[in-house]
């Protein structure tokens, strides 16, 4: 979708008061609307009630249902109870709720909790209307006009003001979207008393031409924002190219300037996926895990959050892709770093970055991923004593939070049954019976069993030292008889 905001200045203030107290009324019927979902009626008996009890057209109470159906489902989907929502904002009533805020403080706090609460109007899209009915942009020789449908066949029209020099072509966009009959959406919010309309319009995509079956282009994005990491795989799977591209700029400088480099970054993943003619496979970044209060506060999900914003980056990387009718996969990145570790940075000699990268690439083409069979030899080498070492050693990575405390159990006999394994070409693990482990569980095991003989600092910083136990089975020169 393609966003645009711009201020609405009103010929009169009678106008404005006009456009006021319909956007009030559409509020309440919105919130009206929202108590009356919660309570089981459904669209058709809500539509007839609500046109003549806020004195709305069909289409405004058809948004207006449409808008209060949108943050029900929103609500269900964040596992938030949707007989909590407060409309106005939770944060502002918190604050208006505290008793040491008075005064023009507290007056300033309320108007803006109004406004949030009572200053908004949806109005949809409509193709057979050739744009918008109820909010509809008109040209004439003085600018660019938005005409409000205030009542039966009575309408006001707000001059769309742009912005200054930097956003002079925002009015040159809007002037060619009302010429193309093509529909968008508007929404008008009040803020600072004064009125700003967004305009959407839903941005049409080629057909996708390059897709998956020549082969794809998997991308890692690190947790700091230093580069971005990409594998090139045919469509077997096999590594063919790979590289990283450094994003210094987006350790630092202002929103604008980090938002701007984030668009060049994604433009250079996109060229280089159009050159080879190859799908993109990115990682699936919901942040799920909600933290022990629920509210998202996990360190985890502010790491996702705070220190590097994944999510913006990914999704200039797919706006770019489909404009380029290039197909984008997505994949769960769990464990993509400790398998590229584990297995494909040893063997190849690559960054764990680009090994992750691989992994990603291998999932896009719905691959795999077998636990080495020399692996499985090293455990069984392991003495009584390295073992008992080892167990301490997951013991105090539990407590240390990398591992799931409930799963210690779990762990411990994970340990054993990888031991028992016997050397099986292709061999895939499968969940313990009667554990809540999962497959990619192992992977966090085995990296515990092979890391530590190899790294007592838990952190093996030379993944070269890898290499042996994956062909031999064993650190160093294998010993001729």
């Amino acid at each position: 979708m393609v966003v645009i905001q711009a201020e609405l200045v009103f010929l009169s203030q009678e106008d404005k008061q006009i456009v006021l107290d319909l956007m009030r009324r559409w509020s309440s019927c919105m919130r009206f609307a929202y108590k009356r979902l919660l309570e089981g009626y459904d669209r058709n008996t809500l539509k007839r009630n609500l046109q003549e009890m806020f004195d709305l057209n069909s289409r405004y109470v058809d948004d207006a249902i449409m808008k209060a159906r949108s943050i029900l489902e929103s609500a269900s989907e964040l596992g938030r109870s949707p007989k909590k929502v407060i409309f106005g904002g939770k944060k502002l009533f918190k604050k208006l709720q505290k008793r040491h805020i008075n005064g023009k403080a507290y007056e300033k706090l309320k108007i803006r909790w109004q406004e949030k609460r009572k200053g908004n109007l949806y109005s949809r899209g409509d193709k057979s209307k050739k744009g918008n009915l109820n909010t509809r942009m008109e040209i004439n020789e003085n600018g660019t006009f938005l005409r409000i449908n205030v009542g039966e066949r009575k309408y006001v029209y707000a001059r769309i003001q742009a912005g200054w020099k930097k956003n002079k072509n925002k009015e040159e966009i809007l002037q060619g979207i009302s010429k193309s009959n093509i529909p968008y959406s508007v929404e008008l919010k009040l803020k600072n008393g004064s009125i700003y309309a967004y305009f959407t319009i839903e941005e049409e995509y080629p057909e996708i031409m390059i897709k998956k079956d020549k082969g794809v282009i998997g991308i890692d994005t690190n947790a700091y924002p230093d580069n971005i990491s990409w594998a090139e795989t045919d469509e077997k799977g096999n590594l063919i190219s790979y590289g990283s591209i450094p994003m210094p700029e987006l350790a630092s400088g202002n929103k604008n300037k980090r938002e701007y480099f984030r668009w060049q970054y994604a433009h250079e993943i996109v060229k280089i996926a159009k050159e080879k003619g190859k799908a993109i496979v990115i990682e699936e970044l919901e942040i799920k895990d909600k933290g022990k209060r629920g509210d998202f506060s996990g360190r985890k999900s502010r790491r996702i959050r705070h220190n590097f914003s994944y999510k913006s980056l990914l999704k200039k990387i797919k706006v770019l892709a489909k404009r380029e009718g290039i197909e984008v996969i997505e994949v769960n990145p769990a464990y993509t770093s400790i398998i590229g570790m584990l297995k494909y940075a040893p063997q190849y000699m690559i960054t764990k970055d680009v090994a992750a990268a691989y992994v990603i690439a291998r999932k896009g083409l719905g691959l795999q991923e077998k636990i080495p069979d020399n692996y499985i030899k090293f455990l069984n080498k392991l003495t009584t004593k390295e073992l008992e070492e080892l167990e301490d050693h997951v013991e105090k990575t539990v407590k240390n939070k990398h591992l799931k405390k409930k799963h210690l159990k779990e762990i411990r006999k994970a340990i054993k049954m990888i031991q028992s394994l016997e050397s099986e070409p292709g061999r895939v693990l499968e969940p313990l019976d009667g554990t809540s482990f999962s497959a990619h569980d192992f992977w966090q095991v085995l990296k515990v069993a092979v890391v530590t003989p190899l790294s007592p600092e838990r952190v093996l910083r030379d993944v070269s030292a890898l290499k042996g136990v994956l062909h031999s089975g064993q650190v160093g020169r294998p010993v001729r008889a």
